[in-house]
């Protein structure tokens, strides 16, 4: 019941919400070079790992410019990505994560692998 109450809603959301996906990804490119999606790498139900849907808020290369947490005033977000993360639009790709069935709307977050590693061999993940 919980799958097909994900894949349900995850389809009316992408095809509602397709217009606004497409302006999206239009002002992305036109902001700054590189692909739309950002394919961060998430550990979902399992261990399983995938790779999660996000549309990009920083430069191109932004893990070997910086580090991994990022601050609101962070000068590798892009001037569209500012709006897109103060909006959590940059979250709406997602729902083909739910879609696929690699990402359920109940349920825990996919965390980053680093928080995941840090916690089964029992440390506190502290972000750099």
């Amino acid at each position: 019941m919980k799958r097909l109450f994900d894949i349900i809603v995850a389809s009316i959301g992408l095809i509602c919400l397709s217009p606004l996906i497409l302006i999206i990804a239009v002002f992305i490119k036109l902001d700054s070079p590189g692909p739309v999606f950002y394919r961060g790498l998430r550990v979902g139900r399992y261990g399983k790992s995938f790779r999660i849907f996000k549309f990009r808020t920083m430069v191109v290369n932004a893990e070997k410019i910086g580090r991994p947490s990022t601050a609101d005033d962070d000068p590798r977000i892009t001037k569209v990505g500012k709006f897109l993360r103060k909006y959590k639009l940059d979250e709406l790709p997602q729902l083909i994560n739910v879609l696929k069935g690699e990402m359920s709307f109940v349920g825990q977050r996919p965390e980053v692998p680093q928080y995941v590693n840090s916690v089964r061999k029992g440390r506190d993940f502290i972000p750099l």
